[in-house]
């Protein structure tokens, strides 16, 4: 298992990297992102919609699930905004990269996840038909509602504990070379936060738009809001709480 000095040093060299994709390629690699994020969010809503009537056993199955969707992302070396959040940070307090570069790999990779979720939805959830029917409507119809209607600070809070354990998931894999390390690096930290009820602004661009392709009565200023100020959540988990955090605590002086 490599040192945090070991991870921090390789962090640097994937900051250089983000930040400087060809605008092609980070859009196409973002897309990927939020198809796998979806992916994810569907698997652990059919996985769990039969225990509706279990909260902590439905959380379980769905926290069980919900991580495959990253797991494809840091093997496909997709571009994930949540955790860009992180990973471009200590080469930006590095001065290796400036402002407008994390901004731009910051838009890029959270409208491509965006585009790729909405994609998931058009060919998975409205062409298959595969959740139309009960317990699955109806779980992933409450579900939809019940993000665009949470208080904007319980959204924000949701947001960063969330991200907080993705990037932590993001930066245990980096600290191991095996298959089976990695699997559990990004499975504990991402369960942890589904149980937990974390809020993400990546899979939240597939279940509200999922639910309202399936009846939701949600109003499409209320879910931008909240998606916006998840993802403000989603930044201080990853930039602040990880990536600031480790470059102060483990960089070489």
């Amino acid at each position: 298992m490599k040192s945090q000095n070991e991870i921090l040093e390789n962090v640097y060299n994937i900051g250089r990297i983000k930040a400087t994709l060809p605008a092609g390629r980070a859009a196409v690699l973002s897309m990927m992102a939020g198809a796998f994020i979806s992916l994810g969010g569907m698997l652990s809503l059919m996985s769990s919609a039969g225990f509706a009537s279990n909260p902590s056993l439905m959380k379980l199955c769905s926290g069980y699930t919900f991580p495959i969707g990253l797991l494809l992302t840091v093997f496909f070396g997709a571009e994930l905004f949540t955790g860009n959040c992180a990973l471009l940070i200590p080469s930006y307090r590095r001065r290796e990269v400036t402002t407008a570069m994390v901004m731009r790999s910051w838009g890029m990779s959270w409208t491509g996840n965006f585009i790729g979720s909405l994609l998931f939805v058009v060919v998975f959830v409205a062409g298959c038909g595969v959740l139309d029917s009960d317990p699955f409507r109806s779980v992933l119809v409450n579900m939809a509602e019940t993000k665009s209607n949470l208080p904007l600070l319980t959204a924000f809070c949701r947001g960063i504990l969330a991200n907080w354990l993705v990037c932590l998931a993001i930066w245990l894999a980096l600290s191991v070379n095996g298959l089976t390390g990695k699997v559990l690096a990004c499975y504990i930290p991402v369960a942890a936060f589904v149980i937990m009820g974390g809020e993400h602004s990546v899979a939240n661009m597939f279940f509200v738009p999922a639910g309202m392709v399936l009846g939701a009565n949600v109003d499409i200023i209320d879910f931008l809001v909240r998606l916006i100020v998840v993802t403000a959540g989603n930044i201080v988990g990853g930039a602040l709480l990880l990536g600031f955090l480790t470059h102060s605590l483990y960089r070489k002086n």
